[in-house]
């Protein structure tokens, strides 16, 4: 049950990248996290987009025209993560970046995003106005 925040300099994706971003990150992550791949699942498993209007790096503004910076954060139930899946989550979504981009390669070179992954602690995550606790989450991804 991801929720994933995408955050990129405003204007720096056409609609044909974002779509490509947006329908595999997602998943991706879902693959990372061991989730299964069910309706319920991904029923409980978002994306945003944040345009960002200004982005410093170092204290100076990117330049109009620059190649985007990324920063993805991942936020999952505290406890359902092992450095093994960590790994994955970044390498994954770096992939799904890189395979949107003009130059694939600039992602494996230098800082082109950062992913951040965000484990909510029990008892922090809320729906439908209660507590919902990683049992209740895996009895409603696996139908039990």
């Amino acid at each position: 049950m991801p929720f994933v925040e995408l955050f990129v300099p405003k204007g720096s994706l056409d609609e044909e990248r974002r779509e490509k971003i947006g329908e595999r990150l997602v998943s991706e992550v879902m693959l990372a996290e061991g989730a299964p791949d069910t309706e319920a699942a991904r029923s409980i498993s978002w994306l945003v987009v944040n345009e960002i209007d200004a982005w410093f790096v170092g204290g100076r503004r990117l330049p109009a025209g620059e190649k985007p910076k990324y920063v993805v954060r991942v936020g999952v139930p505290a406890g359902s993560m092992t450095d093994d899946k960590r790994t994955d989550i970044v390498r994954r979504v770096t992939r799904v970046l890189a395979d949107a981009d003009d130059d694939p390669t600039r992602f494996t070179d230098a800082a082109a995003a950062w992913v951040h992954i965000n484990e909510i602690p029990e008892g922090n995550w809320g729906a439908r106005g209660e507590i919902v606790r990683i049992e209740d989450i895996v009895a409603l991804v696996s139908g039990s």
